[in-house]
């Protein structure tokens, strides 16, 4: 089941406690276990420099909007209305990430793709998860998502582009423009297998005597209305790992599962859609990083996949900007300078934790 929630808490999005506006996205299985459910977030966020160097994580700087497709269904594309799912807009060459979070530590395994090419190995969208290579995400080990996994250790941020422009990465690994958006499906462990945990969790606490603490997921903190639908792109690139999968796949509940998907639209048309302001627009990185606001870098000791040969061989925005400026002129990324030196805050390591000894 999924879950559509609009409502306000706390978050550190923007690294302060706070109240903010929150839509998200809820995936339940009462009918596994009653803990197992997550949350799914698409995360406002500065547009990395695409300049080929290797990026700190950007901040979050709140939730997009998200609304049902069915609520506005003689606005939308055909296609739309035939899949369901949720809307969310987009400026042009604007960033996002997908922040994974909710009540409980129930593990998932979530797949991921943009246009139907899956983020973590550039293959085309296939529900049946695959082990070898990982094609997919384990919440909650993995945090969050900033974009598509070219190498091991290192991201191409989410960027979106008017879907037929040829940026994005569903255009330019099948040659077509056909659907744009997000596509998730989630699978949840088994409920043994989560009753298993949790008592080697109690085991543990007993072993070592301490009270146990629930740990919390840190978050790093134009437009043509003829053809609203917008695909996303590959950006700058990001430090940041795709975990591999710290569990045996038997223990997936492949019976179960959620398919979503969410359709992106360009901000003018999110207007004459659903009648709402569309967000402003977000600051540049270097305007960000002169206001002395951090950039974060994540820490942890998990294995990492590989990343994808296929989607390490798309081309960014700014590669393709720079190929078109040199055929026909103009391009699509504005305001793409450097940040210079930034103040980078440390999430992972509780302060005075253990740590590793290097050895000789």
């Amino acid at each position: 089941m999924i879950e559509l929630n609009t409502e306000y808490s706390d978050s550190r999005a923007n690294h302060e406690p706070g109240r903010q506006h929150r839509d998200r996205l809820r995936f339940s299985f009462p009918e596994v276990h009653k803990d197992a459910r997550f949350d799914l977030e698409f995360q406002r966020t500065l547009r990395i420099p695409d300049d080929d160097s290797i990026h700190y994580l950007p901040p979050g700087l709140g939730n997009f909007p998200l609304r049902h497709v069915d609520d506005f269904a003689t606005r939308l594309p055909a296609r739309w209305r035939e899949h369901g799912g949720v809307m969310m807009p987009m400026y042009q060459a604007e960033a996002m990430w997908i922040n994974f979070t909710g009540p409980t530590r129930y593990p998932f395994l979530v797949k991921i793709a943009a246009g139907k090419i899956n983020a973590v190995t550039g293959e085309p969208w296939r529900d049946a998860p695959n082990r070898d290579p990982q094609d997919y995400v384990v919440v909650s080990e993995q945090p969050w998502l900033d974009g598509f996994c070219v190498k091991k250790g290192e991201i191409r941020q989410f960027v979106a582009a008017p879907l037929g422009s040829g940026y994005s990465v569903e255009e330019q690994v099948t040659g077509q423009a056909e659907h744009g958006g997000l596509q998730i499906i989630a699978y949840p462990m088994k409920a043994e297998e989560w009753e298993k945990v949790l008592e080697e969790q109690r085991r543990e606490r007993e072993r070592i005597g301490i009270r146990y603490r629930k740990a919390k997921n840190l978050m790093p903190m134009m437009e043509c209305l003829a053809d609203p639908i917008m695909g996303l792109a590959q950006g700058g690139r990001m430090k940041q790992s795709i975990h591999d999968d710290p569990y045996d796949f038997s223990v997936w509940d492949l019976r179960h599962s959620s398919r979503c998907f969410v359709h992106i639209t360009n901000s003018v048309a999110w207007r004459a859609i659903t009648g709402e302001a569309p967000p402003t627009l977000p600051p540049t990185a270097a305007q960000y990083t002169a206001a002395g606001l951090p950039w974060f870098d994540y820490y942890s000791e998990a294995p990492a996949v590989e990343g994808s040969g296929i989607l390490d061989g798309v081309k960014s925005v700014a590669q393709m900007d720079k190929e078109r400026a040199a055929a026909q002129g103009g391009g699509m990324l504005p305001e793409n300078e450097s940040t210079g030196e930034v103040r980078v805050v440390k999430l992972g390591t509780p302060p005075g934790g253990p740590r590793k000894v290097r050895e000789f």
